[in-house]
């Protein structure tokens, strides 16, 4: 129980750092060092490793095609995901088989959480990180709710997948 509060917690650090990284980049130095925790605590490595590396970049093309249609506006020229915003993927999977684990089954459960907190923790850290939401607040909510019913069940059974997949070891 200690290491599921502290998994829980460490996400929450990794989120404050990456979404404040956007105006103070050397906040990012916090996401290796959460990782470097995780990977102490977690028996498989690899199985880790692997999945982390999967959600980053699934998640990094989801939230870049959001980009791109218009649903979020980063500051500066670039049409590329902030580094930012693509760890915080990285950390929330370290979450899956974790801390929130509970949350996988019934899968309708994962599809709750996804629509209620996620949705606020996007508009949390496009204030915090001044990133615009062109298409308005209401409608960048309930569209990130909707895709966030779909992604956290779809993460779980990401996750389902790796450790039925995995090898024995580290």
């Amino acid at each position: 129980m200690p290491r599921l509060i502290a998994n829980a917690l460490l996400f929450q650090l990794g989120w404050l750092a990456c979404v404040l990284a956007s105006q103070r980049p050397w906040l990012l130095v916090a996401v290796p060092a959460i990782l470097a925790i995780h990977f102490f605590w977690v028996a498989s490595w690899a199985r880790e490793g692997r999945m982390i590396a999967t959600v980053f970049f699934l998640g990094s093309a989801l939230d870049s095609f959001l980009g791109n249609l218009g649903v979020f506006d980063f500051p500066g020229e670039s049409r590329l995901l902030p580094l930012w915003l693509a760890l915080l993927w990285a950390l929330l999977a370290t979450t899956l088989n974790h801390s929130l684990a509970w949350s996988a089954r019934p899968w309708w459960r994962a599809s709750l959480l996804g629509a209620l907190f996620a949705p606020p923790a996007y508009l949390a850290g496009a204030r915090l990180a001044d990133v615009s939401l062109p298409l308005g607040t209401i409608t960048t909510l309930a569209l990130l709710a909707l895709i966030w019913a779909l992604v956290l069940p779809l993460l779980h059974q990401l996750a389902a997948i790796s450790r039925a997949t995995a090898k024995p070891g580290p």
